[in-house]
């Protein structure tokens, strides 16, 4: 599902343009909206901000939900405008190389971008209700080995999934068929699932 937005800068989120987007509303609160268009394997945004251990007391917070998992115990709390952009079960864009968000689509001057939050989970503590609206959701995000088989192929063969979690998957595609494991992880009690919100 294409979502566009007319370009007008969403007068709250003003200073939080950067070079080629800006931040908007859209039909699930604010998200992210390219001004040009983008190429696929184009470089659309560098995301960043401070990091965090798995063990920060700042994952039982509201703003735990804003986190993006970088590594199995490490994470970085978005900075604007990134932390606008949007899941979707039919992505337009993905993350590579942990902080590069690209396109993985043709993405026109206007076009909200979005990317599936589930290429960048491994951690078996949070999900949220998808809102994405895409014809074919998955009606939960949730973590990447949790996605049907034929997802996480091409999630792989595009490049955006992070990378320890690329490198746990073919670790399991790579074991014999006997010693797969698809159960998950325990949890870590100490974080009760949380639910991200913008």
């Amino acid at each position: 599902m294409r979502r566009r937005h007319a370009l007008q800068p969403d007068q709250a989120a003003r200073p939080r343009l950067a070079a080629n987007l800006l931040v908007g509303p859209c039909d699930v609160g604010r998200g992210i909206f390219a001004t040009r268009a983008f190429q696929p394997g184009e470089l659309i945004l560098h995301l960043a901000g401070p990091r965090f251990d798995r063990s920060d007391p700042i994952h039982l917070t509201e703003a735990g939900a804003n986190l993006l998992q970088t590594g199995q115990r490490s994470y970085i709390m978005l900075q604007s405008p990134g932390v606008f952009a949007n899941h979707s079960c039919d992505p337009n864009a993905g993350i590579q190389a942990n902080r590069r968000l690209v396109a993985i689509r043709p993405i026109a001057a206007g076009d909200e971008i979005r990317y599936d939050y589930s290429t960048t989970m491994d951690e078996d503590f949070w999900t949220m209700a998808c809102r994405c609206g895409a014809a074919g959701c998955r009606g939960v995000v949730t973590d990447f080995r949790l996605l049907p088989a034929a997802v996480k192929e091409r999630y792989l063969a595009l490049g955006i999934v992070q990378g320890f979690i690329a490198r746990k998957e073919r670790r399991r595609s790579e074991a014999p068929a006997g010693q797969r494991s698809s159960v998950a992880a325990p949890s870590d009690s100490a974080f009760p699932a949380r639910n991200r919100t913008r």
